[in-house]
């Protein structure tokens, strides 16, 4: 029986940027990281300031083998302004943890950092997809579900927090989705469409 032939293409042709927001489920962006990397695609992380606080941009480097960007500018040797050239060649766009700081900045267009910037210069360039992850009462809370029907409105996806115990010590929602979904998101949203750069 002859092999049947898949119109796919390689997962390494695909360009994933991850960005990073500041909270404790940091680390399982690293592990997120890690996932991709394993899985084929070529990773490009972003972190906002607050991110670097709970994980160092040298972890996601090591992870990830490409230079971190935590800022709009590169140096004046190698001038680029990331919130536009990140997203030109990105085949998808992941913020996680997407804290309701940030989701509340992309409903209003607010872009006053790397992270922000990049999540308004990519409207058209590619799919956008939020992981949230805060305190159970932050995600309740009328402005952040207020941000999310706005966000979903403009086709952000949205992989939903589960529930279990957060780093605040409470039981709850908030909890970000496990690295292992989001790749699984990833990969049905990018495998619908050839990469940018095949």
């Amino acid at each position: 029986m002859a092999k049947r032939k898949t119109s796919l293409k390689p997962l390494a042709s695909y360009e994933v940027l991850l960005c990073v927001t500041g909270g404790i489920a940091c680390y399982k962006t690293a592990d997120l990281a890690s996932k991709l990397v394993q899985a084929g695609y070529g990773v490009n992380v972003a972190m906002t300031e607050a991110a670097t606080k709970f994980v160092a941009p040298l972890t996601f480097q090591s992870l990830v083998h490409r230079q971190v960007f935590t800022d709009m500018w590169t140096s004046s040797e190698d001038f680029s302004s990331q919130h536009i050239s990140l997203t030109e060649r990105a085949d998808v766009m992941v913020i996680a943890p997407a804290t309701a700081n940030i989701l509340g900045k992309m409903a209003a267009g607010i872009a006053d950092e790397l992270v922000s910037g990049l999540a308004l210069s990519a409207s058209g360039e590619c799919p956008i997809l939020v992981a949230p992850a805060m305190n159970t009462r932050m995600w309740n809370a009328p402005p952040t579900q207020r941000n999310l029907a706005t966000l979903k409105q403009w086709c952000v996806h949205v992989i939903e927090p589960g529930e279990g115990y957060l780093a605040c010590g409470t039981l709850g929602a908030g909890r970000m989705a496990e690295p292992a979904d989001i790749l699984q998101y990833v990969t049905e949203l990018l495998t619908r469409k050839p990469p940018k750069r095949s």
